[in-house]
């Protein structure tokens, strides 16, 4: 037990050890040249526990192995219920049926094509297929994140999954906006937003793209966001979904003679739950922003957990199929986005 009598103080030690870590990512992010890329401080957080994991991780007291583990399992769940103070389901009310028809396509056919591809055509393994597929489809870093407690995957997997999040939803996040300025993507300021909040893969990438667009409205940039929102809400029903699926699976498969246990994540029940609460209004907006300050961190040092629990040799065998793979979700979020974007708006 990590916080035994024994072992309390190790563990103790480890969290405050990834805590420096995550602090000094925070610090890194609020950089100006890093905020103009987009880039969150959960991506600097896993950067850099890797680096250290594959660079001083041998001088790492064996004791606080309990407390880098606590942090990448326990504080991650924690802190994805408490990023439910980000979402109201007013927002999402507000950018009405076409937001929503949006978000649910994208997110389910890139989840469904990112796993039967990369299982199918790249021969990847089932973890590694769905944890990127859920970072493309709903909302990054934070998505494998929640996804890699329902798999009970490991580390280096997800490790995998975020850095292809962050390669191609950087790509996104440059090339959106170079499209529509040079009149490739013919939509409106509304149907932009929509079609940017729905297909591009981190939060910080979908503020960022309005910004890139010279005149942007206040329409375009408030509907790339909520959409965006929507997705990351969406999260908690694919996860209880997924549960099930593996359940069945296993049962299905062969399982446990007693009967195969369904995964529910409860911690993803607990955030629509939260995101319920924060509908109410009753807690103050400051307030509210204090809390998500402090969810991002810890989410910065659950991710930064993640990093030092990777270590490159364990990538052997895997060669380019992470990033084939993840290529054909961003061409299918670019491209299948924009045509199904512009089928719901004018649908609906």
């Amino acid at each position: 037990m990590p916080f035994s009598q024994k072992n309390r103080k190790g563990t103790l030690s480890g969290i405050l050890f990834v805590a420096i870590f995550a602090s000094a990512a925070t610090m890194i992010a609020d950089l100006s040249f890093i905020k103009s890329l987009g880039i969150s401080p959960l991506v600097i957080g896993i950067v850099i526990g890797i680096f250290y994991a594959n660079t001083l991780n041998n001088k790492t007291p064996k004791e606080w192995s309990g407390g880098i583990t606590f942090s990448a399992k326990k504080i991650l769940r924690f802190a994805i219920v408490f990023y439910g103070f980000r979402i109201t389901f007013q927002q999402i009310a507000e950018v009405g049926v076409e937001g929503f028809l949006v978000s649910l396509i994208m997110l389910s056919s890139t989840f469904i094509l990112g796993t039967w591809i990369g299982q199918r055509f790249f021969k990847m393994d089932r973890d590694t297929s769905m944890l990127s597929a859920s970072g493309a489809s709903v909302c990054g870093a934070a998505a494998v994140l929640a996804t890699e407690p329902v798999l009970k995957a490991e580390e280096h997997k997800a490790a995998i999954a975020v850095s292809m999040v962050v390669l191609f939803g950087t790509i996104a996040m440059f090339i959106y906006p170079l499209l529509y300025n040079m009149g490739v993507f013919d939509m409106s300021a509304k149907e932009f937003g929509i079609y940017v909040g729905g297909t591009i893969h981190e939060v910080a990438q979908v503020v960022a793209v309005p910004a890139s667009v010279p005149n942007a409205s206040a329409e375009m940039a408030n509907s790339a966001v909520i959409v965006k929102m929507t997705r990351v809400i969406m999260i908690a029903p694919m996860l209880i979904l997924l549960g099930i699926y593996l359940s069945l699976s296993a049962k299905k498969s062969g399982g446990e003679a007693g009967g195969v246990k369904l995964v529910i994540p409860w911690f993803a029940v607990y955030f629509i739950g939260m995101a319920g609460f924060n509908s109410l209004g009753i807690v103050p907006q400051n307030i509210v922003d204090i809390i998500n300050q402090i969810d991002t961190f810890l989410l910065t040092m659950a991710m930064t957990a993640l990093g030092i629990g990777t270590v490159f040799s364990k990538f052997k065998g895997l060669g380019l199929a992470p990033i084939y793979s993840a290529g054909v979700m961003f061409l299918w979020l670019m491209v299948g986005g924009y045509f199904i974007t512009k089928w719901v708006v004018a649908t609906f």
